[in-house]
């Protein structure tokens, strides 16, 4: 797949872009749902001749119309735009959402970044879409504007697997995770979900108790599930995709160390039967696959190894059974 351009604003679009088959989104989390909208604007692209963009924006409406609903990011804007890529687009916009930008009618919205800013020739979204001032704008409203301006619309109905209760959404997804039930969560983004960050000093603890962890760093990226013990992996950005060591099993806790009396939350990795990894400085992601347990305070050191290790254990058991991302 070749580089993908990533647009921050109208003014960054080429003026020799050619045509372009557009869908738009906040896309927290590029789920399932949201990945078959992308691979449906990569097929339509090919099919005209064409350039595929997604257009989201940063950051999301409801931060910036109503702050106090606000819901926490699955990801972060750049682990948003790696996760779009994925799929095969051509470019990524992002706009800078703000009241200003709010108050855009429908039309001004299409007009502006559909038509005179991309060229679009189609627009591919779900059927429950809704953009401009108040959200007044739906499907109904993007087909009128298609047969003004001269684009095709194509509207999807909701996503979901068969036997599912719910669709896949973002919100969904998020309430998986808070939750702490990652394999849920996995369901729905078709893959484990990710928490990347670099590698910090910690208190060194758990080197003294027999399972040195990787502590990421506070500024990390996407969502942290619900405290707890999680079996996933550690993957190691600086290797190359195919060295031996990129992809290793681990234990992960979430939490703040109740039993030594901690306050700040971390979230931390013992790669399974390694002690001999040296990984400060480096940026890795842990991608949770299944919940064990709940945080738990101890009384005593000598009772929490014994749970460790019943936890390794079973971690083993969970992680024989996945091949990592």
């Amino acid at each position: 797949m070749g580089a993908v351009d990533r647009w921050h604003g109208l003014d960054d679009i080429p003026a020799d872009l050619g045509p372009t088959v557009v869908t738009l989104g906040n896309f927290d989390g590029v789920h399932r749902g949201h990945r078959e909208v992308l691979t449906r604007v990569v097929r339509e692209a090919a099919e005209r001749g064409a350039t595929p963009v997604a257009v989201t924006f940063e950051p999301h409406p409801i931060a910036v119309l109503y702050p106090d609903r606000a819901p926490a990011a699955v990801m972060s804007l750049g682990q948003r735009l790696d996760a779009l890529e994925s799929v095969g687009l051509g470019a990524t916009l992002v706009l800078d959402f703000t009241p200003e930008f709010a108050q855009q009618t429908p039309e001004e919205f299409v007009q502006g970044t559909f038509v005179e800013a991309l060229g679009a020739v189609a627009v591919v979204v779900g059927k429950d879409t809704r953009f401009g001032v108040r959200n007044s704008g739906d499907v109904e409203t993007l087909r009128e504007l298609g047969e003004t301006h001269g684009f095709e619309v194509v509207a999807l109905d909701d996503i979901g697997e068969g036997s599912m209760t719910t669709r896949w959404s973002s919100t969904q997804l998020r309430a998986e995770l808070l939750e702490g039930t990652v394999a849920h969560a996995a369901q729905i983004l078709g893959r484990p979900h990710r928490v990347s960050g670099t590698v910090v000093h910690g208190d060194h603890r758990g080197r003294e108790l027999g399972y040195p962890t990787a502590n990421l760093s506070q500024d990390h990226e996407g969502l942290v599930p619900a405290d707890g013990v999680y079996a996933g992996w550690l993957l190691r950005l600086d290797l190359a995709p195919d060295a031996p060591d990129r992809s290793l099993p681990a234990a992960i806790s979430v939490g703040t160390n109740p039993t030594f009396d901690g306050h700040q939350r971390r979230v931390e990795a013992y790669v399974l039967d390694r002690t001999d990894l040296d990984l400060y400085g480096e940026h890795v992601v842990i991608e949770f696959v299944d919940r064990l347990r709940p945080t738990l305070r101890f009384d005593g050191v000598e009772a929490l190894v014994e749970q460790m290790a019943l936890d390794v254990d079973r971690c083993r058991e969970i992680l024989s059974a996945f091949v990592p991302s």
